[in-house]
């Protein structure tokens, strides 16, 4: 048989492998976070006829001859080039703008994924919503607050339920600031309203009144309240004291924290008040509360998300705070991760191993909340590789026609 013929077989065998690999990418034009692949070939074995010889004598040397025996595939790549966001609107999907991946889990089996399209279950979590499997990322599953720890090795799958509340919080300091106007005469003073909250989340009202005294830059204050739950202010007085340049002057010894006695079942409260931020002018009295970090229990009302990774819950009681942190993976050669289906990878001997950690940082791309990335194929390359292969494959068919045609002659001879 003519080698011809066998050379052909391979070129038409390849070309339609080649062929697959395009139809697939085609079909995936519109798959959310699918990374196309191409089919590179190479010539198989070479039958040697005649040798190379070196120069001798007056006689130069010849060449090797000979005669190739097909071709086969090189490799099939998996082009990981990044692709375009669309904008979704949608808070719990993610697109990432450079290198990385997210990563999903289901207990048993870790996988990576471009495609972020992510929603929450019936029990909260975190997942991709074609596959079910759950967002992995850092979170601290009784405080649920992003940990302090957020190596490779702790992280989890993420749970934010729906109406979940956050505890209430006692108010532990007061920060006052702004002016105290210094043309104030002796015995004037300026009352100020201002709202804490015990460990139960109730608010309580004080007022505090701030009255010049005789001495110059000199004020005293005094913290009252009218509220039937509270039984006894202690500590509520004391002076302030500003320099001829209008700036406070701290006390020489620490302030005692106002302590407040509650006529309920929740806990006494103890308050450090601030007030470096005060200054006398001749300005007219701006006096105001600056901060209290006290709050009541709220309940979940939305989530965000930022380009690090950060999901921050927003509560009924005008508070934030941050719920979870989705982790990314990185890898030395992502061209060699495997593919599981569903936009899913797998690692495998010559990718490397994860590099887990935040967007944004060790290479890691950002995240995009509110986007999906799209597909990297390109139609207008697809179709120009298909007509390529198409003729390929034809003329490929034309080598097994024509030497067919050879073998018949070959087969007349005998007549």
């Amino acid at each position: 048989m003519m080698r011809s013929m066998f050379s052909g077989v391979t070129g038409l065998r390849n070309h339609q492998v080649k062929m697959d690999v395009i139809g697939n990418n085609i079909a995936n034009v519109n798959t959310v976070g699918f990374k196309k692949s191409r089919v590179i070939f190479q010539d198989t074995l070479s039958q040697t006829m005649q040798g190379a010889s070196s120069p001798q004598g007056n006689r130069g040397g010849t060449n090797p001859m000979q005669v190739g025996l097909g071709m086969q595939i090189a490799s099939i790549d998996t082009i990981h080039s990044p692709s375009s966001a669309e904008y979704t609107g949608n808070m719990t999907d993610m697109s990432i703008e450079g290198e990385g991946y997210f990563i999903l889990g289901d207990g048993a089996q870790t996988y990576f994924t471009r495609a972020g399209n992510f929603g929450f279950d019936a029990n909260g979590n975190l997942i991709n919503t074609a596959s079910g499997l759950k967002v992995m990322g850092w979170q601290d599953a009784e405080k649920h607050e992003v940990p302090q720890d957020k190596s490779p090795g702790s992280i989890t799958s993420i749970e934010i339920r729906k109406g979940m509340m956050i505890p209430a919080s006692a108010t532990s300091e007061v920060k006052f600031a702004k002016n105290l106007n210094a043309e104030t005469a002796a015995n004037e003073s300026y009352t100020l309203p201002f709202k804490v909250y015990d460990s139960l989340g109730s608010g309580h009202t004080l007022n505090i009144k701030f009255a010049k005294t005789a001495t110059a830059n000199e004020w005293s204050y005094e913290i009252t309240s009218a509220d039937s739950a509270l039984t006894g202010l202690q500590n509520n007085t004391g002076t302030l004291n500003f320099d001829v340049n209008g700036k406070y002057i701290p006390p020489a010894n620490a302030q005692n924290p106002l302590t407040i006695t509650l006529n309920n079942v929740a806990a006494d409260i103890s308050i450090d008040i601030d007030f470096s931020g005060m200054t006398q002018y001749a300005k007219e009295t701006t006096a105001d509360l600056s901060y209290q970090n006290g709050y009541p229990a709220g309940t979940l009302t939305d989530i965000t998300t930022d380009a690090s990774g950060v999901i921050t819950g927003i509560f009924d009681n005008g508070y934030s705070k941050q719920l979870a942190q989705v982790a990314i993976a990185n890898f030395d050669n992502p061209g060699g991760l495997i593919k599981a289906g569903q936009n899913m990878y797998n690692i495998s001997n010559n990718s490397g191993e994860p590099q887990i950690g935040e967007s944004g940082t060790g290479g890691r791309g950002a995240i995009s909340p509110g986007y999906l990335e799209m597909s990297n194929v390109d139609l207008s390359e697809e179709f120009t590789q298909m007509i390529i292969t198409q003729r390929g494959f034809q003329a490929n068919s034309r080598i097994i026609t024509t030497s067919d045609e050879m073998l018949q002659e070959l087969v007349n001879l005998k007549r």
